[in-house]
């Protein structure tokens, strides 16, 4: 029994679906969803960036209300520079400067070639910091693996509808995926080596109260000088001298 490519196509657009709506935390789906509009035939499309734009809108709304006044009034000139002006921008010189359909598909589908491709460069300055650091605190391995197999999903969909601009930047986002993956099998044990050093480096420590009654205590870590630890008890046994004398 053959399988047709459209039948291929909406398996994985379902599966795109599925995974894209549990870690749908990328910038504004606006321009996809109006690619798709335009294309027709990607109802997927349709319905996971409608979804995507609901819950980014929301993100917005909900950072808005609870931030500081500085981070507030950047958000909001973001949000009106990139969201509402350059999508408007986008939407009006494609629908009234270009009359010819197929071509006003195309232009719009490279422009979301080209923010998508940015979406999924954007983790790289994460991986740079967990080499540099070598801790992978930062890039949760879950996160990664999902985003990776929403790359496969949406390259899949893309592949079998024959739309390079939706399978294209999804290659990208597949092979940014991996080399996140490897780098955090890399780099994973740091993050348990760190949590040791710190649980040994509290528990190098002496704590002695102070006899006063006032509930004071002296710490003298075990890798001071001698002099340092000395110097301590010196100043712990003045604080006796003082509270006998009270």
């Amino acid at each position: 029994m053959t399988i047709s490519h459209d039948t291929l196509a909406f398996a994985f657009g379902i599966l795109g679906n599925v995974i894209s709506f549990m870690v749908f935390l990328a910038p504004t789906s606006m321009l996809w969803l109006y690619y798709a509009l335009l294309k027709k035939g990607a109802f997927l499309l349709i319905t996971i960036n409608s979804f995507g734009a609901f819950i980014e809108f929301f993100y917005i709304i909900f950072f808005i209300t609870f931030a500081d006044n500085n981070a507030k009034k950047l958000t909001i000139k973001l949000f009106s520079a990139m969201n509402v002006g350059s999508f408007a921008l986008i939407l009006l010189v494609t629908l009234f400067a270009m009359h010819d359909g197929p071509l006003r598909v195309k232009v719009v589908g490279w422009i979301c070639v080209s923010i998508s491709v940015s979406v999924f460069a954007a983790p790289l300055s994460i991986v740079a910091q967990v080499v540099r650091t070598k801790s992978v605190e930062f890039m949760p391995f879950n996160l990664s693996f999902t985003l990776t197999l929403s790359a496969i999903m949406w390259f899949g969909y893309g592949l079998f509808l024959k739309d390079i601009c939706i399978a294209l930047p999804n290659v990208l986002g597949f092979a940014l995926g991996l080399v996140q993956m490897v780098v955090y099998g890399i780099y994973r044990k740091g993050n348990k080596n760190e949590k040791k050093g710190r649980i040994e480096r509290v528990n190098k420590n002496i704590v002695v109260e102070n006899q006063m009654g006032n509930g004071e205590v002296v710490v003298f870590p075990i890798e001071e000088e001698e002099e340092d630890i000395e110097e301590g008890k010196n100043n712990n046994k003045k604080l006796e001298e003082d509270g006998e004398k009270l």
